[in-house]
């Protein structure tokens, strides 16, 4: 795994779809203006799913293997507008066939050179870049676990749960293992956890000591 030059990142994940992943990201933006976050949703299709608009395509593998565009609108319509919304300084959607994210990541790279503060929602990315910090979300009410969050499951830093936690829902995945990391309960529509907030400003906002 690598790093991106001059930028520290954020990234934040969840076990299936559905689960708020996107209203941390929205949160966490919003939260601290003052970082001035280039905020990224990588997305990737399943086979026969083209890149570039999202819709079944008859290219071939190799054609087409990802797309990157930089949002402009402020509607609040899409996810990515969401967070420009919320105030990031930079919005960009990065759309990826099945297998395709390391070939993309050169572009990434240069989008997101000198960014600064990078938040990024996706499982998959930990897999080829370095966070400052891994947040994963969790609903314990949720029984699907995707191969990929269960993949990165002890690379968490913290655990947001979108509902209590009580035994171990999901098989093959041990309260205990979530248990070691730092737990924030946030339902849908909460504000964060202040834990949670203190934890992002130290790892993203605190002025290191020169001592």
């Amino acid at each position: 795994m690598s790093a991106i030059a001059n930028a520290k990142l954020l990234v934040v994940g969840g076990h299936t779809r559905s689960i708020g992943k996107t209203a941390l990201v929205v949160d966490l933006i919003h939260a601290f203006p003052v970082a001035r976050w280039t905020a990224v949703k990588i997305t990737q299709y399943g086979h026969g799913v083209c890149s570039v608009n999202g819709e079944q395509c008859g290219c071939a593998p190799a054609e087409h293997p990802y797309s990157l565009d930089q949002e402009g609108d402020l509607s609040g319509r899409t996810d990515t507008s969401r967070f420009l919304v919320a105030g990031a300084a930079r919005s960009l959607w990065l759309r990826t066939k099945q297998g395709q994210l390391p070939a993309a990541l050169p572009l990434l790279r240069e989008q997101l050179a000198g960014a600064g503060n990078v938040l990024i929602e996706s499982n998959a990315l930990l897999g080829l870049l370095r966070p400052a910090l891994y947040v994963a979300v969790l609903d314990p009410g949720l029984p699907d676990f995707k191969a990929s969050a269960h993949r990165h499951l002890d690379l968490a830093d913290a655990f947001v749960l979108r509902s209590p936690l009580s035994g171990s829902p999901w098989p093959g995945v041990s309260a205990a293992q979530i248990g070691r990391k730092p737990c924030f309960e946030q339902a849908f529509g909460a504000p964060l956890p202040a834990p949670l907030v203190n934890l992002v400003h130290g790892r993203f906002l605190a002025i290191p000591s020169d001592h």
